[in-house]
């Protein structure tokens, strides 16, 4: 049977990696230079993934009486400093997964992250000569549906598979014109995916062999 996807286009929080940690630490930093006396919690952080920064904060800081703006310039200097050095944990079958697809798909990544998320992402785990392009809420300033179809439309992808662990992931990928497969071992559940795989080496062994 032929292969029905020409590309494959990556989430990274809750697909790739967890590097929730980490974000738990840049926030507390962020807060401490502001005087504000409030930890985030993994549990909390783990509720807003797949959210845009600015999304967070109102989740995180929802009567917040500092200055917003002021807040996330400085958690965003904090996370360009701090990601590249703590990173995250790559789920078991990622790096590996990685350089088997990237011989018979192009790829991709799409996130909400911050302008910096994917960049730092690729460099702290050496992936970045198997992506062709990445795309992020930080840099467009537009939603993950939009960036979808922009990182399909400037590289002339005609069948894509978008990967991602949240129903939201779904949501943004279906609104796009692009199928989903969904990673049951993230952070997020989904009912509608067109596709699954519990593990990235079962993700692997799908795409690699036509399986889907």
């Amino acid at each position: 049977m032929k292969c029905e996807f020409d590309s494959l286009i990556f989430d990274m929080d809750g697909t790739m990696w967890d590097a929730v940690n980490s974000y738990c630490k840049i926030w507390d930093v962020t807060s401490d230079s502001f005087g504000i006396d409030r930890k985030v919690t993994r549990s909390e952080l783990l509720a807003t993934m797949g959210l845009t920064i600015d999304q967070i904060f109102d989740r995180l800081f929802p009567n917040s009486d500092f200055d917003r703006a002021m807040y996330l310039v400085e958690l965003s200097k904090n996370e360009r400093q701090m990601m590249p050095v703590l990173g995250g944990v790559l789920y078991p079958g990622v790096a590996d997964g990685v350089k088997r697809l990237c011989q018979k798909y192009k790829l991709f990544m799409a996130s909400n992250c911050g302008a910096d998320g994917l960049k730092n992402f690729l460099k702290f785990t050496k992936l970045e000569s198997y992506f062709t392009d990445t795309i992020t809420f930080g840099e467009t300033l537009h939603d993950k549906p939009y960036n979808i179809q922009l990182l399909v439309q400037r590289n002339g992808l005609k069948s894509p598979l978008y990967i991602g662990d949240t129903a939201g992931d779904c949501a943004s990928s279906h609104k796009a014109g692009v199928k989903m497969l969904h990673v049951t071992y993230g952070f997020g559940t989904c009912t509608d995916a067109d596709y699954s795989a519990g593990s990235f080496d079962e993700l692997t062994d799908k795409l690699m062999n036509d399986k889907l």
